[in-house]
């Protein structure tokens, strides 16, 4: 007969040996990725990259499902309210997650709270672009042509509060400039706009932006972030600039709160060999992305990321003196 001592070990063991099998039994039917923006955009690409490769490792279909709306408030909601059982994911961008707190009053989820990390997937780049008739050829003549006439320049962005305003405003702030902020409800507008001439000056991700430089109808000043990218390596960083004007969009698979993390770690592997396949390792660049790599791909580091990006963004929307609506 077993005595309690050794019914308690036997029953710990058998515990600890059901997770791992949880695990690895894990996927048994398809698993849903949400993404919170519109089909076909650069971020709905890249995740259906990485959901075919994640298909053909795990053996079961990943299924990108399109929730866009409201500043990403729907797609979010709809994973934050999803059972945590691993088989719904959020393909969350830095807006959801580390810009929404501090520009709405009240949100229908809580970023810290509702998710749990699995892994970085990506760093978007965002291009300042101006029509070929505005006669400056780089970022500090931009500037001084501004400053020559304040209030003349117009800037077409995908909202004052969206990744491209925040850049925007973020220049306006260290240059001491007055670019007017023209927001857009469509990429398709603003670019038109800018074309056309009736906005001189643009902010938009790097793989709309790329055809058109390449066009000449638009011509690059500077990349946002502190360093150049590989797909337009002539393109200097707004950073050479203006010092500490460091703004990227980023995505980041993340899963409800409480989803087993035994799952948590098995997808996060299996993200990061997807991001080192070669096909991805192309193609995303060519979408305006840089893949993540290192401690940032691990459910920790990913969480160690967020943390930080969380406070750094809290500070820069502080320090523009944007109000929460």
């Amino acid at each position: 007969m077993l005595t309690l001592s050794r019914r308690i070990l036997l029953t710990g063991g058998i515990l600890c040996l059901s997770l791992p099998a949880h695990a690895q039994s894990w996927p048994q039917k398809p698993v849903t990725i949400v993404v919170p923006q519109a089909a076909g955009n650069s971020p709905d690409v890249l995740c259906r990259i990485v959901a075919e490769k994640l298909s053909r490792s795990l053996g079961q279909q990943f299924i990108v499902e399109n929730r866009p709306g409201a500043a990403n408030l729907v797609g979010a909601q709809t994973v934050a309210r999803a059972a945590p059982d691993g088989y719904t994911f959020l393909f969350a961008t830095s807006a959801a997650l580390v810009t929404n707190p501090y520009t709405f009053k009240k949100l229908p989820y809580d970023p810290v709270k509702d998710f749990v990390p699995v892994a970085m997937v990506a760093r978007s780049n965002h291009v300042l672009l101006v029509n070929p008739e505005v006669k400056a050829k780089t970022l500090a003549e931009l500037i001084a042509l501004e400053k020559s006439a304040p209030g003349s320049l117009s800037m077409a962005v995908d909202g004052a509060r969206n990744i491209s305003g925040l850049i925007a405003q973020t220049i306006n702030k260290q240059a001491g400039t007055s670019f007017v902020l023209v927001p857009y409800n469509t990429i398709t507008n603003a670019i038109q706009d800018s074309l056309t001439g009736r906005t001189q000056v643009t902010i938009q991700s790097a793989s709309v932006a790329e055809s058109f430089i390449k066009a000449g109808t638009l011509r690059a000043l500077a990349i946002a972030g502190n360093k150049r990218v590989d797909s337009l390596p002539d393109v200097p960083a707004i950073a050479e600039t203006l010092k500490g004007a460091d703004l990227q969009g980023w995505f980041m698979m993340m899963a409800p709160t409480g989803t087993p993390a035994e799952i948590v770690d098995k997808l996060s592997a299996e993200i990061a060999q997807a991001l080192k396949s070669p096909d991805v390792q192309e193609r995303a660049p060519v979408l305006g992305f840089d893949v993540a790599s290192g401690d940032v791909v691990t459910p920790a580091g990913a969480k160690r990321f967020f943390d930080a990006e969380l406070v750094a963004t809290g500070k820069t929307i502080q320090e523009l003196g944007i109000q929460p609506e």
